[in-house]
């Protein structure tokens, strides 16, 4: 098993189908391959599925569906894990920050594994090319590209980087995508080992686009905070009462208001906001979709 080989050859498949899929392939004068999957392309769900599934390491199964909230319907994505430390907290966590001159990006994707960014949940791989996938409004450089490949101890030639901005239609699917990712990022603030999760399922409302990255960075984070749903399967005894992002003092206002009032700094906000609405653990609920907080989230994006 090596997440890097699973991730680009998602990627090869991405290229063969970019008329299809709606995406771009640039090639900088170093040989990385950059994907666009929503910057200066349209992009499409399809392209939003398979750039969550290369972020997770091929490790996952993504789908759409159909999710009812009371009187109202929104489009979903399902995604069902049996290797969830790896594939949410090893490569999908927007864990590694990118930094240049003129560009800023939180990168996820099992380059991080390579670069050694990963939590400390055990696992290492050895591979010759990589992948990186950035929430970003612009292309990293050839500059930015290969100091990624050289934390990654690649060529970068070998380094894919998947790229789409929030304001896109796979940009919203791959940040919906993280449902499970939050949950365990719930655990680990709480002192749980989330090697201990041995498989998990999770959906969440994909937010509909208006080409506003700063609203869709709200309304994206409210379809995890108030509209998603995480079933975890273990052994370990786990509190899930304390999972929910129910359980944050911020709970029940706009994610834009929370960022607001943190002066819009990540590093302010309580991190137990970070999580999903409706956790299971096993056959335990803790938490609630509220389709309240949706309808509130989508109207202030269209007022």
């Amino acid at each position: 098993m090596n997440l890097n080989k699973n991730a680009v050859k998602i990627a090869e498949k991405m290229l063969e189908r970019q008329e299809e899929f709606k995406i771009k392939f640039i090639e900088l004068d170093n040989g990385t391959k950059i994907i666009d999957c929503g910057v200066e392309v349209k992009g499409s769900l399809e392209a939003g599925r398979l750039f969550a599934q290369a972020c997770m390491g091929g490790l996952a199964r993504l789908k759409f569906s159909i999710k009812n909230f009371g009187d109202f319907s929104l489009p979903s994505i399902e995604v069902a894990t049996d290797f969830p430390a790896l594939a949410c907290v090893a490569s999908q966590k927007a864990a590694w920050s990118i930094k240049a001159e003129n560009f800023s990006a939180l990168g996820s994707g099992p380059a991080r594994i390579l670069a050694k960014i990963p939590e400390k949940i055990g696992y290492s791989e050895k591979a010759k090319e990589a992948l990186i996938a950035l929430e970003a409004g612009k292309y990293p450089d050839e500059k930015i590209c290969g100091s990624i490949a050289k934390e990654c101890g690649i060529n970068p030639k070998n380094l894919y980087v998947l790229v789409a901005r929030t304001a896109s239609i796979a940009g919203s699917v791959q940040v919906s995508a993280r449902a499970i990712e939050t949950a365990l990022y719930k655990l680990d603030c709480l002192g749980y080992d989330v090697n201990a999760i041995e498989s998990a399922f999770g959906s969440a409302p994909v937010a509909p686009v208006i080409d506003n990255d700063a609203k869709m960075m709200g309304i994206t984070n409210d379809m995890i905070i108030y509209g998603s749903k995480v079933f975890l399967y273990t052994k370990e005894r786990i509190d899930a009462a304390k999972l929910p992002s129910s359980t944050s003092p911020a709970y029940g206002k706009p994610f834009s208001e929370i960022f607001r009032e943190a002066n819009y700094d990540f590093y302010k906000i309580n991190p137990a906001i970070f999580a999903p609405a409706e956790v299971y653990v096993n056959n335990t609920k803790a938490g609630r979709i509220n389709p309240e907080m949706i309808r509130k989230s989508l109207s202030l994006v269209f007022k």
